[in-house]
């Protein structure tokens, strides 16, 4: 599981930055989702519509570019498999907002981080893909930074049960999504505006006939709200996500699923600064920990691929 040998170090380079300052713009859907005045899904549904526009012209300048496949060059595979990233793109949403109703966002929080796990299994599983017990020890450190952030707020309850298996099946939505994304970059070379593009569609699509019987209304009322969502669309998914997929082109599968975690250390830091949340020593502790993991993983990443 590394990169292939004609790889250009520097572009791995920049894949890793692209995929550390995505997360960090993804995790900051927490504090949009909080601030804006929808409900869950109404807000998922929103933050892959409104970033079509973006992402519009973003597949438009690649096309005239040439630095991807056009659209017209894609196979009925490739766009099965966009179609099958934005149906797990709006699971994903649609059980981590039912995650974060239902239970301690602590709790959602970390289960949804349990996706390296599943990613690992599924690319070993269907693609004979193996890892390094370093990459494991990696990924396990970052999982268990994530637990240390989380600080007293995670805890198992009865009747918050419902909520945790919404936020296990977050993270196997969120595997399927990793998957079929480091598939469409690596073996397709689907560009990145063409990818986000037609799952983002996909995903917007998907959610909206959920959401219509499901939320009191569908308008936000303030321009506040608006602006919330505005910035759902376009710093965590246009940017945050759109840098993921683009640094999925050089980096192995499950090791950016694990490079996701930096969400976690996001999320904390940003509910710190806007949300008056203060972070205890032993959750900074547990901030220093999820990257030293990622770090490990990245060593350990760097194995033999197994066809």
């Amino acid at each position: 599981m590394n990169e292939s040998r004609g790889e250009i170090p520097s572009a791995v380079t920049w894949a890793l930055a692209a995929l550390v300052l995505g997360a960090l713009f993804a995790g900051a859907s927490t504090l949009f989702v909080r601030l804006n005045d929808l409900g869950p899904v109404a807000a998922a549904f929103y933050r892959a519509f409104l970033a079509l526009p973006a992402l519009w012209l973003w597949m438009r300048r690649e096309s005239r570019r040439g630095a991807a496949r056009a659209p017209g060059a894609l196979t009925r595979r490739d766009y099965g498999l966009l179609a099958l990233a934005g149906l797990f793109f709006a699971g994903d949403l649609f059980f981590w907002h039912f995650a974060i109703m239902n239970t301690a966002v602590a709790n959602a929080t970390l289960l949804a981080t349990l996706s390296p796990v599943y990613v690992t299994v599924i690319l070993f599983l269907l693609f004979g893909e193996r890892v390094r017990p370093l990459f494991l020890g990696g990924t396990a450190l970052a999982v268990a930074g994530a637990a240390l952030l989380m600080g007293d707020s995670f805890a198992f309850r009865p009747d918050r049960l419902a909520g945790d298996v919404y936020g296990l099946i977050t993270g196997l939505f969120l595997a399927g999504y990793m998957v079929t994304v480091g598939r469409l970059r690596r073996a397709a070379r689907v560009g990145t505006g063409t990818l986000m593009f037609w799952s983002s569609l996909v995903t917007a699509a998907a959610l909206l006939p959920v959401a219509l019987p499901i939320e009191d209304r569908m308008i936000p009322q303030t321009l506040s709200g608006w602006f919330m969502l505005a910035a759902l669309a376009l710093v965590s998914h246009v940017a945050g996500q759109g840098l993921v997929a683009l640094a999925m082109a050089h980096l192995p599968t499950a090791f950016a699923s694990v490079g996701l975690i930096m969400e976690v250390v996001a999320a904390a830091g940003l509910g710190w600064v806007f949300l008056n949340e203060p972070l205890a020593p032993l959750q900074w502790l547990g901030a220093a920990v999820v990257v030293l993991g990622i770090v490990v993983a990245r060593s350990g990443s760097r194995s033999r691929h197994c066809p």
